[in-house]
């Protein structure tokens, strides 16, 4: 990172509307935001701290403490769907064609994503009370349609159920960054409050039932999050980002993670972290950009910041296989209880190794190769800056 982009990026004025920012120049190249990454790896990990408390690992006190720490877990699909919004905006390129973006986005996201899905079929037809999906199941997921009509969305790979949202934002997203760069700041800010608006009234409307199926994996009603993490990005980007720091926003996060068990199940619990998770994320950018000290850019949790995907992908097939030696809901003790988890957890993360180098890169490289070939200028953004679709999720 350069001395005159740090300037830049905390003295740039507003810009009007339709104005161009030194940012949208192509000879500027953006600084890597590897907080971002860390952050991405305890997303994660609370997603992964969910699913041991789903398959009932713990009995007793063990239980009990895990659901306090973990019965919120399902929140780090919200902050990647944030995280999303804000990198994809970060690392967007100037006059970049929707085609290129699309391209890049299949190519970083969807081979991990059809090689756990076939994974998730030889399971299914090769171990003992595995549901085994239909044509249709079978074929929405490998096309990530699935979100769109509740009764598939957790089919196969449960998780890849926030991928086919996040396949959403993207179809979305060159409009979206037309939209910001043409609304500037002021108009960023009013569609991210009409975002935060949208969540509220969606919120109530799950609560009280008013759809027929649960709005939580709807991608359409997960769209504001990731259009507030895209405003977001976009304010730091203007010089106009004036958000806490990363300890107050941090803070923030934890408060309203801890409060979601006391609001109704499903998609209401966005609003407990939405603030804090919109907070979060440009803190930790700003962070990074000036140098900032920051916990989440260590290098060790950068480096499972960049298995994130594969973990995220892999690791509910794990907890799934174990159930043909462990039973059902076991409720282990503590000692036995946290034996098991770390044994799921550390084969987890050695598959996640596993897809990460030898499926994510290589497939990246081959697919990306001929469009690096014809245009020389490099990539002005590092893979593992990029968001899962995790969000993700």
């Amino acid at each position: 990172m350069t001395t005159a982009t740090t300037r830049a990026l905390r003295t740039t004025p507003p810009a009007r509307t339709g104005e161009t920012t030194a940012r949208d120049s192509p000879a500027t190249a953006m600084p890597s935001l590897p907080s971002l990454t860390g952050l991405r790896w305890m997303a994660a990990l609370l997603v992964f701290g969910l699913h041991v408390n789903n398959f009932g690992y713990f009995g007793g006190t063990g239980g009990r403490l895990v659901t306090w720490g973990f019965g919120a877990g399902a929140t780090g699909v919200s902050f990647f769907f944030v995280l999303s919004g804000f990198v994809l905006t970060w690392s967007a390129r100037p006059r970049d064609r929707a085609l290129a973006f699309w391209r890049r986005r299949i190519a970083r996201v969807y081979p991990v994503h059809l090689v756990t899905l076939i994974v998730a079929l030889v399971m299914a037809y090769s171990l003992a009370h595995q549901p085994r999906p239909t044509p249709k199941q079978a074929l929405s997921n490998l096309l990530l349609l699935h979100s769109w009509w509740h009764p598939w969305w957790q089919t196969l790979d449960p998780v890849s159920w926030s991928l086919a949202c996040e396949a959403f934002f993207y179809a979305a997203f060159p409009l979206l960054i037309l939209l910001l760069r043409r609304l500037g700041a002021r108009g960023s800010v009013a569609l991210g409050a009409l975002s935060v608006a949208a969540v509220m009234v969606l919120a109530r409307a799950d609560a009280h039932h008013w759809w027929t199926y649960p709005l939580y994996s709807f991608p359409a009603a997960r769209l504001p999050e990731f259009v507030l993490g895209a405003v977001t990005a976009r304010l730091v980007l203007l010089g106009r980002w004036r958000g806490p720091g990363l300890e107050a926003s941090l803070a923030l996060a934890i408060i309203g993670y801890f409060l979601v068990p006391q609001v109704t199940p499903g998609y209401s619990a966005t609003m407990c972290t939405l603030a804090g998770f919109t907070l979060l994320i440009p803190a930790a950018a700003v962070a990074d950009v000036q140098g900032l000290p920051s916990l989440w850019r260590r290098r060790r949790l950068v480096r499972l910041g960049e298995l994130s995907f594969a973990f995220y992908m892999i690791h509910l097939l794990v907890l799934r296989a174990g159930t043909q030696l462990l039973g059902t809901k076991p409720h282990f003790g503590l000692l036995a209880g946290l034996a098991v988890t770390t044994a799921v957890f550390s084969v987890s993360l050695g598959l996640s190794w596993v897809l990460y180098e030898a499926v994510e890169c290589p497939a990246r490289r081959l697919l990306l190769r001929r469009r690096r070939r014809s245009a020389p200028e490099p990539d002005r953004v590092q893979a593992s800056r990029e968001a899962p679709a995790a969000a993700r999720d």
